[in-house]
């Protein structure tokens, strides 16, 4: 393979009996300890995922929901937790539009009370450990409780963006609990949040059932019809996470795994599958011919999973067609080699009718990916209080705003329905099924372009995971078929005006904190020889961290 004209200025971590990365070195370095008292990859993801909680509540928290992908070194076998929660069994497109809440196809307001699901992530955590892990739960949560007694320095791009919503959280029902006297902390401030370690502790002795069921369950409820929503604690009591079959594509050597709809990691696979039938790898990682094949085939696998992704309990995916080799073939002869096509459609296949991303592997090379979410940036920003007034420590989640409020689409939205969901976690496995290693590239219609890139980098280029993910990116806007492509800063000049040449409209050097669009990703890969790489991305705080 030839040498990549791109070089990448940060080592990988390298490591043997463990490694993690996260967006937070002290989420890391939690995880890592999890792994240092004999605990698996999957009890790593859960304590990383709790100190998450506390270090970036930004982007997500135990009021919001998760998906995991394992590797069972044992067997072999890669299973998929959804812990991503349903809509409210009082809630429905009528209602919406009887009370003048609807702009189109969408609740109007994204943050309004109605766009609050049920929480998935606290019943997901347990879930995992009961699985997959070999630690307490108390155990595994120890880390996040004392950052939340203690306190913690905030790292600099979580102030920045915590800035941002600061004036929202002031004048949001509890939400004054995550702000310093109604701003946000300031880079290196120590903040405390009691709330929350007071939450962990309950769940830590009285598992899921301590989150569902009682005084935090009645508070979630109370908090949200206050503000106008109609969750209630049946909602809360009745929830449960899903053991699903996740799906997986062979991309040039190895193979690509995501979790199923309601998840969008089919978008990916759907990429990959069109990219399947040309030659990448010919090609130099920054020739305009490349950078086109990978924006239509992302293009294309948008149109489809717009419409086709939803809660497959209410609208059955028509998954084998979707990703057969005739159908990629078909979606393959799509594409213009010369030009942009904006106005494609989905096709109709046989059978047809804020976010953080951690991963681990622990030393007997099991493998999590793991990704948790509020979604918006502290998510509606209403945070639950007791009868006393005092703080859970977490905001609840609008993930409810991704459903569509046209009876005859897929997604729309319906009582006890899981919404469309953005977090993805990947996995890659070589050809004779041994592991190669998580992913992902957290960040809303950004995470499976990602998915695509790094792992067109890895497979393709053969970077190391570091290299991967400090590549400049493309990200289609808002994933539409026929959005606006962001080019990140540092791309040649003239990649930029050959695509710009082929009708592509776009924004390009696009630098500093607006660097997020092109989200934030996490990859660790495991040698034959058990020799561990990881990487994590620059456009975060966070790092690797092995032993």
């Amino acid at each position: 393979m030839r040498e990549p004209t791109f070089a990448s200025y940060r080592s990988p971590v390298l490591a043997r009996r463990g490694l993690t990365a996260s967006s937070q070195p002290l989420a890391s370095q939690a995880g890592l300890a999890l792994l240092q008292q004999g605990g698996t990859a999957a009890d790593a993801a859960v304590a990383m995922a709790a100190a998450l909680n506390v270090t970036e509540p930004t982007s997500t928290g135990l009021g919001g929901d998760c998906f995991a992908l394992y590797f069972d070194a044992a067997t072999g076998a890669v299973t998929a937790l959804n812990g991503s929660g349903r809509a409210p069994a009082g809630l429905s497109s009528g209602l919406i539009r009887a009370q003048g809440l609807a702009a189109g196809a969408e609740i109007a307001d994204p943050y309004h009370a109605h766009t609050v699901t049920v929480p998935g992530a606290c019943a997901g955590w347990c879930d995992l450990i009961a699985r997959h892990g070999a630690r307490p739960l108390a155990e595994v949560l120890a880390p996040a409780i004392r950052l939340a007694e203690d306190g913690f320095p905030v790292t600099p791009l979580t102030s920045y963006f915590w800035s941002r919503s600061a004036e929202r959280l002031a004048r949001t029902p509890g939400g004054a609990a995550f702000t310093l006297s109604g701003r946000g902390p300031r880079p290196g401030e120590i903040f405390r949040n009691p709330g929350l370690a007071r939450t962990l502790r309950a769940v830590a002795e009285g598992g899921a059932a301590a989150f569902y069921q009682g005084a935090i369950a009645r508070a979630i409820a109370r908090r949200v019809q206050a503000a106008g929503g109609v969750l209630a604690e049946a909602d809360l009591a009745a929830h449960t996470s899903t053991w699903d079959e996740p799906l997986s594509v062979a991309y040039h050597g190895l193979r690509v795994w995501e979790c199923p709809p309601n998840g969008q990691g089919l978008t990916a696979l759907l990429a990959l599958n069109i990219l399947e039938g040309f030659g990448l790898a010919g090609l130099d990682p920054f020739a305009p011919r490349r950078w086109h094949l990978l924006i239509e085939a992302l293009r294309a696998a948008f149109a489809d999973a717009r419409w086709y992704v939803a809660d497959p309990a209410f609208a059955p995916v028509p998954l084998a067609g979707l990703l057969s080799p005739a159908y990629a073939a078909e979606r393959r002869r799509l594409i213009d080699p010369e030009r942009a096509t904006l106005d494609i459609r989905r096709g109709a296949p046989v059978g047809a009718s804020g976010t953080v991303y951690l991963c681990a592997v622990d030393g007997q090379g099991n493998a999590c990916s793991f990704i948790n979410s509020n979604y918006m940036g502290f998510g509606t920003g209403l945070v639950p209080e007791d009868e006393a007034g005092r703080s859970w420590g977490f905001t609840l989640q609008n993930r409810g705003h991704n459903f569509v409020l046209d009876p005859e689409h897929p997604n729309a939205l319906q009582p006890g329905k899981r919404p469309y969901h953005t977090i993805i976690p990947g996995m890659l496995t070589r050809a004779d099924g041994t592991l190669y290693g998580p992913f992902g590239v957290m960040g809303g219609f950004m995470q499976p372009q990602g998915h695509v890139q790094v792992a067109v980098g890895l497979a393709d280029d053969g970077l190391d995971p570091q290299a991967a993910l400090d590549r400049p990116r493309f990200c289609i806007d808002d994933g539409r078929a026929g959005g606006t492509v962001l080019l990140e800063a540092g791309l040649p000049a003239e990649l930029v005006e050959d695509l710009r040449r082929r009708g592509h409209p776009l924004r390009a050097e696009i630098g500093g904190y607006a660097r997020a669009a092109f989200g934030r990703g996490q990859i660790i890969r495991r040698d034959p020889d058990g020799v561990l790489w990881g990487g994590s991305d620059p456009r975060a705080d966070g790092c690797a961290m092995g032993f």
